[in-house]
């Protein structure tokens, strides 16, 4: 998993504890202009560069001892982009920080119906995290609660919108939610310009959940919504960078916003990114409270490269973690979202 702390400043040797300094501090990372390594690159870790073979139709080289310890893709940019739509990825988890770990784990278990699939305190770095969802983290996509100790409250700021959550019957969450002294900030009614029955509700945090009526589901955690400045420049850059699929857009002219949902599949049976532009803002406070979702992926090092082809910021280069061999890659997208892609072998093996 790969957390955003406000105060850290510097990489952790795990997946699950990879931090980040604020937007505020100086840069963390300094990725090159780049993704090829050389010879004397390879050096510093210890291996040596021994030959150039072909591995899944691209020129990599080998090292250590003729083994192919980490292929880097030679590819040309055709290649690489085109690789991205073939690539085995799918929504991961989604990061973001809680005043109060109890309190958020009580909601989300008796109100919202998730399960708390593992909790973990890291004392000496002064942080716990816990993960919840509707199912196990190897096949749905989860949500990776982060506590700082010591700090009770965040900025959610304006960029981040919601979360949403598939259910069988709106009205009757809704009223649960209501018993248990829950906050109900949208009743129970269609959708405004559609028949789709929908709420929203708020957690302990401020943290906005959309619940939307629907038959059984794979995937009741549906939908991460994110305000982006141009949305033909964000559906660009997630199917090229990510290889997402539009899978809709709806304009809403009498509410001034349209909204553009793109993922890895079908949005009944798969969660999916809603982004959302509001006419005429280009720009968003967003905060530090939301930090990220992760993105699993066949090879960190070919997105990375796709990522820069398509325009967007790789903060963390590929590679593996200091200390063990989970390999991932960092980057922002033309709006300043984060996500983490990680190798999708190495993240089963950290689940073990």
């Amino acid at each position: 998993m790969v957390r955003v702390v406000p105060m850290a400043s510097s990489v952790r040797p795990t997946l699950f504890s990879l931090t980040f300094s604020p937007p505020s501090s100086l840069p963390l990372f300094n990725p090159s202009p780049r993704l090829s390594l050389s010879v004397s690159q390879f050096h510093n870790f210890g291996l040596k560069a021994s030959r150039l073979l072909r591995q899944d139709g691209y020129p990599v080289r080998a090292m250590a001892s003729g083994d192919v310890s980490q292929s880097v893709a030679a590819a040309s940019p055709e290649n690489v982009l085109e690789w991205v739509k073939q690539d085995k990825r799918r929504m991961l988890h989604v990061v973001y920080r809680v005043g109060d770990l109890d309190r958020t784990i009580k909601f989300y278990t008796e109100c919202l119906g998730m399960k708390l699939l593992r909790k973990r305190d890291i004392p000496e770095e002064r942080y716990t995290n816990a993960f919840l969802g509707y199912g196990p983290e190897d096949s749905h996509f989860v949500i990776e609660l982060t506590y700082n100790y010591g700090v009770d409250k965040y900025d959610i700021g304006t960029g981040f919108g919601h979360f949403g959550i598939a259910v069988d019957d709106v009205v009757k969450v809704v009223e649960l939610i209501r018993a248990k002294g829950g906050k109900i900030t949208r009743e129970p009614g269609p959708v405004k310009g559609g028949r789709s029955v929908i709420a929203f509700v708020e957690d302990p945090d401020g943290y906005k959940f959309e619940l939307i009526e629907r038959g059984p589901t794979p995937e009741p955690l549906c939908q991460v919504m994110l305000r982006v400045g141009d949305l033909n420049r964000s559906i660009e850059f997630y199917e090229k960078a990510f290889g997402m699929e539009l899978l809709r857009t709806r304009d809403n002219p009498e509410y001034k916003y349209t909204v553009a949902m793109v993922g890895y599949g079908p949005e009944d049976k798969s969660t999916v990114l809603e982004l959302t532009y509001n006419y005429g803002v280009t720009e968003y406070d967003k905060g530090n409270a939301y930090a990220q979702i992760a993105v699993g992926t066949d090879d960190v090092y070919k997105t990375a490269e796709a990522i820069k082809l398509a325009g967007g910021n790789v903060t963390r280069e590929p590679g593996p973690l200091p200390g063990i061999n989970t390999k991932i890659t960092a980057c922002l997208d033309p709006d300043g979202w984060k996500s983490v892609f990680v190798d999708n072998v190495d993240f089963l093996k950290e689940l073990e």
